[in-house]
């Protein structure tokens, strides 16, 4: 922690042209949020999430989302501001973010990006352009059958084809997010990486993580984290989120952690087998986020 500290206050004495943000990334389970509330702290400054589940409400166990008690009275922003059936894209991202960005700064703080995922992270680090599209409805009832009828891993096998670069960074079961990828494929015949545009740079960012390069002890902190979520109350929450009728098959619901338990309370799995799967999700999903991460140049492995 201390390491960190000292790398924020020379950050934020070094003059820059341009304004600042830190962005304190990682894979699932490594102390991102631990390490952005204590720095928060010390550079009296807000805390912007980037994390693509956290966006809805509700799903609060799952998702590892910080608690009103975690928070120490630091605001935080970009978390239940979606339901777990709405879409939302990496371009409604940035749209919403610039301006609480800009706020933040007005007020003369350097605002902390917390998160995992890495769409998010590099839409604000390096000011990607993300061209907005309409669905195609048409054709994503017709992936929706194929899903249906052969299952999430061909339709993700299907896009590794076209952009392995992306589908490395979601797992098979978040179908909405893999079909939309094929769907912008079919559209414009480029991957939705090559549709990133990047333009100058719109601020001064520093790197950091709490990720030590010990993946033996990450995985075993997912497991644990993996064992509370349970203790918590896991399949409470998926129950309240289905009384309140929002379909299984939704966007939030689709993703590690809800889905499994989905299938647990169908009884397609016993209680031990969905803790399993969502252990070894999670734990393919960190892989994904080690190898995307590698480009912010700081030490990860």
């Amino acid at each position: 922690m201390q390491i960190h500290l000292e790398k924020v206050r020379k950050f934020l004495e070094n003059h820059s042209v341009l304004p600042k943000i830190v962005i304190i990334y990682g894979p699932t389970a490594c102390g991102k949020t631990a390490l952005s509330i204590e720095l928060a702290k010390y550079s009296d400054t807000e805390i912007i999430s980037a994390d693509s589940r956290q966006i809805y409400r509700y799903m609060d166990i799952g998702t590892g989302k910080v608690t009103p008690k975690e928070m120490q009275g630091i605001k935080h922003y970009m978390l239940d501001i979606r339901n777990p059936d709405e879409e939302y894209s990496v371009g409604a991202y940035q749209k919403e973010i610039f301006p609480i960005i800009s706020d933040i700064h007005s007020r003369e703080k350097v605002p902390i990006l917390c998160g995992g995922t890495g769409l998010y992270l590099d839409s604000v680090a390096f000011h990607f352009d993300i061209p907005p599209r309409e669905p195609d409805w048409e054709y994503r009832d017709s992936l929706e059958l194929l899903r249906q009828e052969k299952g999430n891993q061909y339709l993700w096998d299907m896009l590794a084809t076209q952009d392995k670069e992306y589908a490395e960074t979601i797992h098979p079961n978040s179908h909405h997010a893999v079909i939309r990828a094929l769907e912008v494929w079919r559209e414009t015949g480029k991957s939705k990486s090559e549709l990133r545009v990047k333009k100058d740079p719109l601020f001064d960012v520093l790197f950091l993580t709490p990720y030590d390069g010990n993946r033996e002890k990450l995985y075993e902190r997912i497991n644990a984290r993996i064992e509370q979520m349970f203790q918590l109350g896991l399949i409470d929450e998926v129950k309240s989120i289905l009384e309140k009728g929002y379909n299984p098959d939704c966007k939030g619901l689709s993703t590690i952690g809800y889905k499994e338990v989905i299938e647990y309370l169908d009884g397609k799995s016993t209680l031990d087998e969905c803790k399993a799967k969502i252990q070894q999700g999670n734990r393919n999903y960190a892989k994904r986020q080690l190898t995307w991460f590698r480009k912010y140049n700081t030490s990860l492995d």
